[in-house]
């Protein structure tokens, strides 16, 4: 049988087209992890499967406590009774670490805090014409909705965050109708959501005494 004639082998001589990285290539560089968008979103806590990103969890979470239940703390009641700015900027500040509690403090105190000293303000003095006490009464209304408005997107948030569902309403409408109590409800639930998963008493073991080997001494024996 005739062997097959193969073409003699070339060798090419390979030429750079483009000028060499300034920067060398240091070792393992090129051995470095790919980074995938689509793997590396949401995954489930339980059994680690990637979600996709129009999953939402369910929002079927009771309050550990009732909207009316705000004498069942009663430090947070007495603060959210007085300075409920306070508490509501100490609610906000606990959800969002980038705005600082002062801040929805001093936009609570102007809303609401500000708006029932000028209806009070308002009520006293009878000086106020009709149309101009019903230009103030407009007003008010439109703060305090726009206060139930604010207040209550936090309140939305903190359901998000704990999987809560509505209760008794929709937040907006909470803040609006009971907002001294469902800002101790808030505050009530977080606290209650950082105890129950907080960190575990952790027992403090001492090590033992650490044993130095030396060497034997040698007996002495008297003849």
């Amino acid at each position: 049988m005739a062997e097959e004639s193969h073409p003699p082998a070339r060798y090419v001589k390979l030429t750079r087209d483009q000028e060499a990285p300034a920067d060398d290539i240091l070792p393992g560089e090129l051995n470095q992890p790919v980074h995938v968008p689509q793997l590396e979103g949401r995954r489930c806590p339980e059994c680690g499967q990637v979600l996709p990103e129009s999953y939402q969890p369910p929002a079927d979470e009771p309050w550990t406590t009732g909207i009316c239940g705000c004498t069942d703390e009663p430090e947070s009641c007495r603060t959210g009774m007085f300075c409920p700015c306070v508490l509501f900027g100490r609610n906000v500040e606990a959800l969002r670490e980038d705005i600082p509690w002062t801040a929805p403090c001093v936009c609570h105190a102007v809303f609401v805090e500000g708006g029932i000293t000028l209806a009070i303000l308002t009520a006293i003095f009878h000086g106020v014409d009709p149309g101009s006490s019903f230009l103030i009464g407009e007003g008010l209304m439109f703060s305090w909705w726009l206060c139930g408005a604010y207040t209550g997107i936090f309140r939305q948030e903190l359901q998000k965050k704990y999987h809560l569902k509505n209760s008794p309403c929709d937040p907006c409408m909470v803040h609006c109708c009971l907002h001294w109590c469902a800002n101790c409800q808030e505050h009530r639930e977080r606290r209650g959501h950082l105890v129950d998963h907080g960190d575990a008493s952790v027992t403090i073991v001492d090590p033992p005494p650490v044993e130095e080997m030396g060497m034997p001494r040698e007996s002495s024996c008297c003849f």
